[in-house]
């Protein structure tokens, strides 16, 4: 419980930086400020126990999606460093809400009440709301951010309105007592609240993970939002809600898997062919991100339909793996697009990687390695994290989910290549990109990560 402490506090400490004259304090305060919450994190470790009024649960599986989720945060600020030459930008305020953001994330990854899921996941989803819209100058960013509140609203009622049928099914907001209540009462017994509670319940969640088809927001959220935002929205947001969806499933209602898993298998489908098939027609690379994102929830849903007691390792592991690549990516399309504007804006398409192993051969191995993860090939971390999780559709027995994905697989290689060929096999124009040694070291981590991760996939998978 130290991170959500610490962030909460120095959430706060942030906003008084920002009285200061310079600042230049801002981004290597934040960064100390979220290594200290990942090493604090690791105080718990083996050691399981209740906080605050036993609603809240700290457990080694929880520790390891804190610590992806911090990780990400750290690797992201890090890349953020042009908000602080920016005349326009308030560094200190967009700090505070992303470490506030924080908070609400790892609240998604500990709670033991729902009541506890719900603060969180408002706390995340107000922060996002507020960062999509950031740049008042940018007219898609405040359409994009409008488009998140309003869905997000109904979406959180949703959900809401499933908590409060839950508790009307078993009377405690508890999610260990709910299982208790399942296993000693009979299913002609249950009450209708129960399923209707899980339904609605899981609708919300699935919508912060961008899971089709509670998916319309996603594309233009992603693309209107500042890049940088957008990549926090696209990691920590979809780690902190898996991490959420798994718990609350394996926690409280693996009892009545027979119930929702014809709902997920539907939604991992859904997920699976509409992402995929619409991505490659896109043009720009934003955009193609964007359904990428929405097919990892696909996939990430396969490990959820299987659900076992490998299931919660299998998820952290794609996390990791996905958050790598796409903190790369967009970390490569942050750098190329700010030398080309396009009507006063950074050019977001594809074809500005064009040439792009010829301007910057370290940017173009990044770019093809984050590629190489996201399509899931061999010997890179994306690989071992799609096998874990069809590995884990396979032992229910779905095996046409499985022949599903494998396709859809297919046609995201065609995808994620366009901007490897963009890079390797087109002319660009423009000079050559210089990169300052500091992006190269995180651009670094990550790119390594994705490697280290393929060859060695243990390295994560015996934590627990």
């Amino acid at each position: 419980m130290y991170p959500i402490l610490i962030l909460s506090f120095t959430g706060l400490v942030t906003l008084f930086l920002g009285f200061l004259k310079s600042k230049k304090i801002l981004l290597p305060a934040s960064l100390f400020f979220v290594a200290l919450a990942f090493f604090s994190n690791f105080i718990d470790w083996n050691k399981p126990g209740l906080y605050f009024s036993n609603m809240l649960e700290v457990s080694n599986l929880s520790i390891l999606f804190t610590s992806i989720i911090l990780i990400s945060a750290f690797l992201i600020m890090a890349l953020s460093k042009g908000f602080i030459d920016d005349s326009h930008a308030h560094p200190a305020e967009y700090f505070a809400i992303m470490q506030f953001s924080l908070v609400g994330a790892i609240m998604m990854t500990n709670f033991q009440n729902l009541i506890m899921l719900f603060i969180g996941v408002e706390i995340l989803s107000v922060s996002m709301y507020v960062l999509t819209g950031s740049d008042k100058r940018n007219i898609r960013g405040n359409e994009a951010s409008l488009k998140y509140f309003l869905m997000g609203a109904f979406a959180t009622g949703i959900m809401l309105f499933g908590i409060a049928m839950l508790y009307g099914a078993n009377y405690s907001f508890n999610i260990s007592d709910a299982r208790s209540w399942l296993m000693q009462t009979q299913v002609a017994t249950r009450s209708v609240f129960l399923y209707v509670g899980v339904t609605f319940l899981l609708i919300g969640l699935l919508f912060k993970v961008s899971a089709a088809p509670f998916h319309f927001w996603t594309p233009d959220v992603y693309e209107g939002a500042p890049t940088i935002f957008t990549t926090f929205m696209s990691t920590i947001v979809k780690t902190a809600g898996f991490a959420a969806i798994y718990r609350i499933l394996e926690v409280s209602y693996s009892p009545i898997y027979d119930f929702w898993w014809v709902m997920i298998i539907v939604m991992a489908v859904l997920s699976l062919l509409i992402s995929n098939i619409t991505a490659v027609a896109q043009s720009s690379f934003k955009r193609m991100l964007a359904f990428s994102s929405i097919s990892h929830a696909g996939y990430m849903l396969m490990a959820i339909v299987g659900l076992s007691n490998k299931t919660g390792t299998s998820i952290v592991f794609y996390s990791l793996a996905y958050s790598l690549a796409t903190i790369s990516a967009f970390g490569v399309l942050m750098i190329v697009s700010q030398e080309k504007l396009v009507n006063g804006r950074p050019d977001e398409s594809i074809a500005v990687l064009n040439g792009l192993s010829k301007k910057n051969p370290f940017l173009g191995f990044v770019l093809a390695v984050s590629m190489f993860s996201l399509a899931g090939i061999p010997l890179t971390a994306g690989f071992w994290g799609k096998f874990y999780v069809f590995a884990d559709a396979a032992s229910r027995g779905h095996i046409w989910l499985l022949v599903v994905a494998i396709l859809m697989s297919a046609v995201g290689i065609y995808y994620y290549f366009k901007p490897i060929i963009a890079a390797y096999m087109k002319e660009g124009d423009g000079e050559n990109i210089k990169l300052s040694s500091f992006y190269k070291i995180i651009l670094g981590f990550t790119t390594a990560g994705s490697i280290l991760l393929g060859l060695f996939p243990s390295l994560v998978r015996e934590l627990l």
